[in-house]
């Protein structure tokens, strides 16, 4: 009986020992690069709203791989305003905080906005209007983010996750 209990005790050690191994650290202001899967348009979204990224290429610490290469993260919607009249232009804004690892294992970003405004066409708009009504009617240019965007994230701090 002694024997096994002796035995348990030494595998689960040896085990505990292994995993304590596969733990690696991501350091703070590592790039992440991202791509959007779909293509965004402001007017077609709403706050709150999450869009899809990948990751395109393996993170890797000490040989190990942490972040997987295609893995899915999700953005947030912060600002959807579609372009108006009187040249008023779109606006799209997404953040991308955090991601969570097939592990488990949180990775928090820093920084990382998508910000695409469409072109202003205001003084457009208004000279034109003054001289032909009708023409104050010209909107604005369309905020869209197109599939395939890049984004680079960035690690906010040392973070330890398990690797594979």
């Amino acid at each position: 009986m002694k024997k096994i209990f002796s035995f348990v005790a030494a595998s689960l050690l040896c085990t505990q020992f292994a995993f304590a191994q596969q733990e690696k650290v991501i350091k703070a202001g590592t790039i992440v690069p991202l791509q959007s899967i779909n293509q965004v348009k402001a007017a077609d979204v709403e706050e709150g709203q999450t869009v899809d990224f990948r990751v395109t290429q393996d993170i890797m610490v000490d040989g190990k791989c942490v972040i997987p290469r295609g893995y899915l993260v999700k953005g947030k919607v912060t600002e959807a305003r579609k372009s108006s009249l009187a040249g008023t232009k779109g606006r799209l804004a997404i953040n991308i905080s955090s991601m969570n690892l097939p592990s488990g294992d949180p990775v928090f970003f820093t920084n990382t906005d998508v910000r695409i405004n469409g072109k202003n066409r205001t003084p457009l708009a208004v000279i034109t209007g003054i001289l032909l009504w009708p023409c104050i009617f010209i909107p604005g240019s369309k905020a869209v983010m197109p599939a395939g965007y890049d984004v680079q994230a960035t690690v906010a701090s040392n973070t330890t996750v398990s690797a594979k």
